[in-house]
């Protein structure tokens, strides 16, 4: 795997790298929701399994270090893409066996800690070959490639599973059941091939990365430091109260991820919106995730003009008191496509503009320090939990309560949300 000679413009491999990221993490824990329930997974499962599956994301900066030691880091981006690849065909062959869900779900969860450590070392490559000057230059394609990703899973893939179940194969595309698993065997096929073709492209395009100063020479110096920058961690001033605002700013959006992509897809007799694959993709993975990111724009142009101390509480309204879309659109159960895709782009746009307070008050008073970087990842770590740990019990609490009834225990979540921005502290000044 070593490099070939080729021109390395970061153009040719920063788009690119960012977008396979965002193929992987949002099949594993997105699309993984929407296709559980395809296949006829009640809403707890579905919900518990794909939420689970974001544990290797939440834990990475634990492991991290070791994948710094040994090799380059274009090595390591380029294995995890090559067992992606041979891992998503894999999970395609074994849903025609007899027991597919058991070993689908084993190869997911193989697949997570691949894709995690392909995020820790395709960072590791921008981080390490571009100087800091590059690295603010192509933050911007960066973004908006790993969103151009989650695009292509979220609507391109989804609607292509559904198109082929209802137009290629001729079934009806509101049963769902073990007739749904040709489709999502294309898909998996289809996005394995595109693993190796990015592995191969990779190969040509992408620097070795360099080593970092502080890089850790043996697994006991990783440890020491790992150890270092924990202990350090919970010594910042006020850390308690950064470490709530960490675990429960988006703790209602944790509730309501799953269920809300499973209310969608649901059927009407139980409460749902009854989308079809290709309704969900162009609703909510299209029509949503552009008004995310124009949110996330206006967002941080807020942040920028007011500061963060001031602009924190009303970014927290946006990112809660919006949900009640979901309430209403269960309450009425829309059949007018033009209203359901006005509530999902009302609660995506509002959660963009909100969600940047969460990022910046990591940065600008979580993060500083001996170890930033470290620290940084801790926190997001953090929020990570939140979301697997919320999302593994939300399908069980919607099943229990009815769509209604779940939907008015997410305004109910929003209130820790409200009281740990009002505490939060800010001991670095920004503003």
């Amino acid at each position: 795997m070593s490099s070939a000679p080729a021109t390395k413009h970061p153009l040719l491999w920063v788009p690119s790298g960012y977008f396979t990221m965002a193929l992987t993490y949002n099949m594993l824990t997105a699309a993984a929701v929407v296709m559980f329930s395809n296949l006829g997974m009640d809403n707890a499962s579905a919900a518990a399994y794909a939420s689970a599956l974001g544990l290797a994301y939440t834990i990475k900066p634990f492991f991290a270090a070791f994948l710094e030691m040994y090799k380059t880091k274009k090595f390591f981006v380029l294995l995890c893409q090559i067992l992606l690849g041979a891992g998503f065909i894999g999970v395609a062959l074994v849903m025609n066996l007899p027991n597919y869900i058991t070993l689908m779900l084993l190869f997911f969860w193989v697949l997570s800690f691949i894709g995690s450590s392909q995020d820790i070392t395709t960072d590791g490559v921008y981080v390490t070959a571009l100087d800091a000057k590059s690295q603010a230059l192509y933050c911007g394609w960066q973004s908006l490639s790993w969103n151009l990703g989650k695009l292509a899973m979220m609507s391109v893939m989804v609607v292509l599973s559904g198109v082929l179940h209802e137009h290629y194969f001729g079934l009806d595309p509101h049963v769902s059941g073990p007739e749904w698993i040709k489709s999502w065997q294309i898909v998996f096929g289809l996005l394995g091939v595109l693993m190796l073709l990015m592995a191969a492209w990779h190969w040509r395009v992408m620097p070795d990365g360099a080593r970092a100063e502080n890089t850790p020479k043996t697994p006991a110096e990783a440890i020491k430091t790992l150890v270092d920058a924990f202990v350090t961690f919970f010594q910042k001033q006020g850390i308690w109260l950064m470490i709530g605002f960490a675990l429960l700013f988006r703790i209602s959006f944790g509730f309501l991820n799953a269920p809300s992509m499973l209310f969608m897809k649901d059927s009407a007799e139980n409460g749902g919106l009854a989308l079809t694959n290709q309704e969900f993709g162009i609703i909510y993975g299209t029509f949503g995730l552009v008004a995310l990111l124009i949110g996330s724009l206006i967002g941080g142009a807020y942040v920028a003009k007011k500061g963060l101390q001031k602009a924190l509480f009303p970014l927290c309204c946006c990112v809660n008191i919006p949900n009640i879309t979901f309430l209403l659109m269960a309450f009425y159960q829309p059949e007018s496509h033009l209203l359901i895709s006005l509530g999902v782009i009302i609660e995506q746009f509002f959660f963009g503009i909100g969600s940047v307070g969460f990022m910046i008050y990591l940065m600008q008073q979580l993060a500083p320090g001996k170890y930033a970087t470290t620290h940084y990842a801790f926190g997001t770590a953090l929020m990570g939990l939140c979301m697997m740990l919320t999302g593994m019990v939300s399908g069980v609490l919607q099943q229990a309560m009815g769509y209604v009834g779940y939907f008015i225990f997410v305004m109910a979540a929003t209130i820790p949300s409200f009281l740990i921005c009002w505490f939060a502290p800010f001991h670095h000044k920004h503003d």
